[in-house]
């Protein structure tokens, strides 16, 4: 099962519930008083990861926020709130509240009797995000399961809209994620730029906005840097992953990611750009993020 569709599955409790054993089995592994060490930004962007770019690295969860944060890392996406003291230890932000309360990727806002159910988890979400320093809370648009587009569009906009009070008033942006139908997640209804820009000026909120994952969208729709420029104003979170395959972002695969880093840094960007790629079978993990921040330091 991907990491996607193994933590949409989860509600807000059970993603806290779930990695409260290794969060404290990775912390007893270090002494409290250890240093910690922190690399400096280079270049314009703040740099993120996901647990995936650790993938065969055999590190616990503590170690990899520790190797993350040598290498100028500023951001971890889709930790639950167990693992927020270990990240704020290496000065890292918890960067996305993970996936649970704002839905799945096949049952999400965008069917209408989900909404009752997922408003009440959004609200306890978004305050804990705020109260914790957590700037974004991710949701998903659910499968289209039959639906004409313009009718999912229509209920995420209601969804949405009922929402959009309260992350404005708490300061935290709710993510809409932009996910590929042709490779990885079938039918899924948010899988076109157009449809997402559409939901986002209906609802007008500053904050909420689109997590523009590139390898998704590359697939989707390709034009990657026009579309980022031409949409940029409802966009509030990047992924980078190398296409095909969602590998290293090197040049290994079709993009090149230092001109798409360029293009974003110009528009005068202020938030995450997260790695969400998995090492190719073989490849040393560090090596490969370290590689993928060069790429991205512009």
């Amino acid at each position: 099962m991907e990491r996607r569709a193994f933590l949409g599955a989860l509600t807000a409790p059970l993603v806290v519930a779930g990695i409260q054993g290794q969060t404290q089995t990775a912390a007893s592994t270090q002494a409290p008083d250890a240093p910690v060490q922190r690399g400096a930004r280079k270049g314009r962007l703040k740099q993120g990861v996901t647990g995936g770019v650790f993938a065969r690295a055999g590190l616990s969860f503590e170690d990899q926020c520790r190797e993350a944060a040598k290498l100028g890392v500023e951001g971890f996406d889709l930790r639950g709130p167990a693992d927020w003291p270990i990240l704020k230890k290496y000065g890292l932000v918890p960067s996305m509240y993970p996936g649970g309360p704002g839905g799945t990727i096949p049952i999400g806002p965008s069917h209408k009797d989900t909404h009752d159910g997922l408003i009440p988890k959004m609200h306890a979400a978004i305050d804990e995000a705020a109260a914790n320093g957590v700037p974004n809370v991710l949701t998903f648009s659910g499968n289209r399961k039959g639906m004409a587009d313009a009718k999912g569009a229509g209920i995420c906009v209601a969804f949405l809209s009922k929402l959009k009070a309260q992350p404005e008033d708490k300061g935290v942006t709710v993510c809409i994620e932009y996910l590929n139908s042709k490779v990885n997640h079938k039918d899924y209804i948010f899988d076109h730029i157009a449809w997402g820009v559409d939901v986002m000026k209906r609802v007008n909120s500053p904050r909420v906005k689109i997590l523009y994952d590139i390898y998704h969208a590359q697939i989707m729709d390709g034009d990657i840097v026009r579309n980022i420029r031409d949409h940029f104003q409802w966009i509030g979170h990047f992924h980078t992953g190398g296409n095909p395959g969602r590998h290293e972002i090197d040049d290994t695969q079709e993009l090149n990611y230092h001109f798409v880093m360029q293009a974003i840094a110009d528009l005068n960007y202020t938030g995450f750009v997260t790695h969400e790629y998995s090492p190719t079978q073989g490849h040393d993990a560090l090596t490969g993020l370290k590689r993928a921040m060069e790429i991205c330091t512009v």
